[in-house]
């Protein structure tokens, strides 16, 4: 059997006729619906995506048809497939929308795929296959072109609604969350913790379902993205920045760069020392005083259960584990202030070959970081996380002040809240690296109230 013959993305122009192209698909987006002007009360369907079949070439195609077409179509492959498109027809971009709505592309042509000349086929052919799928990790612009989470958390709202280039690690992956708009239109929603060497955790957004297909697939701490043509913008509930994947963008998974895989390395060294789960556990608090919800041990695990990124509650339990007594290596931790890594107590030095204070003096940061179990009449909660200042808090004492008691001191200072009662400030998150994939975190414990308990117990109905 002959090999197929393929016009190359570079090649293309509009005198082309009846040619293949082939590509490995590096951007998707949804099929949609739009109000047809030429038959009121009627809508046309499309959808878009771009191939690249060089490190150099790529191109955007779309298509328009029949609402049962389109959806077809769209829904037979995605994102990191290769395919071969048949007798496409090459029209030339309109440069006021083509590259304002769809990714950047270095041709001045875009393909356009009729339901009744073209036809759309994925590549069987393995080594076609094998020349394209490490394109898959070639970004579509400079690789060197691009902020770090820094300069965009720095440059703040002059960023505001800017498209940039991002280069990040992801730290975490969230649940989708499902919506209907006003109008009766169904959406979902799905956010991203990023990282690198200058910003613990940064989100990014986003709302299609074929860059939530994608995005569920990253690993945390092992996936480091170029994100092409990000949407930047200042999230004012949050007071901070965030990013958005739009029409536009380009994620490059694992890019195959310099700068890449420096990043690479710094959030794996960062995942193996434990780094990565203490960023989780130092991300975006909200106060504490906006905690309301006073929940049981087992119905804080029933909204461990459900779909969510993060959830706060109160619960008045009784601490059953609280290891003070513990060696002190077990209570108190040194991490690299640079990159949050654990330092080894013999070394005394930051084993994290990616750290960006490499070659820089040692800078430590020493606090409590005690795990506890919380219990009541439905259940217990293992292992939550009870560290920093709220475990100075917590305990009424500094790091310094609890090294410097006696055993006898710190079997003292235990007995002062094991099996009592508690008011404990909760907030339960994903953390996909932990055993049953969220963790709990201790954000306010203290001594109950015997009155403010009973009047809670009465209000649960328990």
């Amino acid at each position: 059997m002959l090999a197929e013959t393929f016009v190359p993305i570079s090649s293309l122009c509009p005198n082309t006729t009846h040619a293949n192209v082939v590509g490995v698909i590096i951007a998707k987006t949804d099929a949609r619906g739009f109000p047809n002007r030429r038959n009121f009360g009627s809508e046309r369907f499309t959808f878009g995506f771009a191939i690249k079949d060089s490190p150099d070439h790529f191109i955007n195609v779309s298509s328009w048809g029949s609402e049962e077409y389109i959806y077809g179509l769209c829904s037979h492959f995605r994102i990191g497939d290769c395919v071969i498109i048949e007798n496409p027809l090459v029209v030339s971009k309109d440069p006021e929308k083509d590259d304002r709505f769809s990714p950047s592309t270095p041709t001045l042509y875009r393909l356009l795929v009729t339901e009744t000349h073209s036809k759309i086929r994925m590549c069987s052919d393995l080594d076609t296959e094998s020349r394209l799928l490490p394109l898959l990790h070639v970004p579509g612009k400079d690789p060197r072109d691009f902020y770090s989470l820094g300069d965009i958390v720095a440059n703040g709202q002059s960023l505001d609604a800017n498209t940039i280039n991002i280069l990040a690690a992801v730290q975490s992956v969230g649940e989708p969350k499902y919506f209907t708009t006003s109008d009766g239109r169904k959406g979902q929603r799905l956010e991203v913790k990023l990282f690198d060497e200058t910003v613990t955790s940064f989100p990014l957004v986003s709302w299609d379902k074929e860059a939530i297909q994608l995005v569920q697939t990253f690993t945390p701490g092992e996936t480091v993205l170029f994100i092409a043509d990000a949407r930047v913008s200042f999230d004012t509930f949050r007071n901070t920045m965030a990013a958005t994947v739009t029409s536009k963008t380009v994620i490059t998974v694992n890019p195959d760069t310099a700068e890449a895989n420096l990043l690479f390395n710094h959030a794996r060294e960062l995942s193996e020392s434990g780094g990565l789960d203490e960023q989780e556990r130092q991300g975006e608090n909200i106060p504490v005083e906006s905690i309301s919800d006073v929940l049981t041990v087992s119905q804080v695990k029933a909204k461990i259960q459900e779909n969510f990124d993060v959830a706060y509650g109160i619960t008045y339990g009784f601490i059953t584990t609280l290891g003070l007594d513990s060696s002190v290596p077990k209570v108190i931790r040194s991490r690299c202030s640079k990159c949050k890594s654990l330092i080894s107590e013999e070394i005394q030095a930051c084993a994290n070959a990616a750290c960006p204070g490499q070659g820089q003096p040692l800078d430590v940061t020493t606090g409590f970081d005690l795990l506890v179990d919380i219990s009541d009449h439905t259940g217990t909660l293992q292992s939550c996380s009870l560290s920093g200042t709220v475990a100075e808090m917590t305990l009424g004492c500094t790091v310094e002040e609890f090294m410097s008691l006696s055993e006898s001191q710190r079997t003292a200072m235990k007995w002062k809240f094991l099996l009592e009662r508690c008011k404990v400030y909760l907030k339960v998150f994903s953390a996909p690296r932990s055993r049953n994939g969220v963790r709990v975190s201790i954000l306010s414990c203290a001594l109950a109230d015997p009155v403010e308990v009973k009047q809670s117990m009465s209000a649960l109905a328990i």
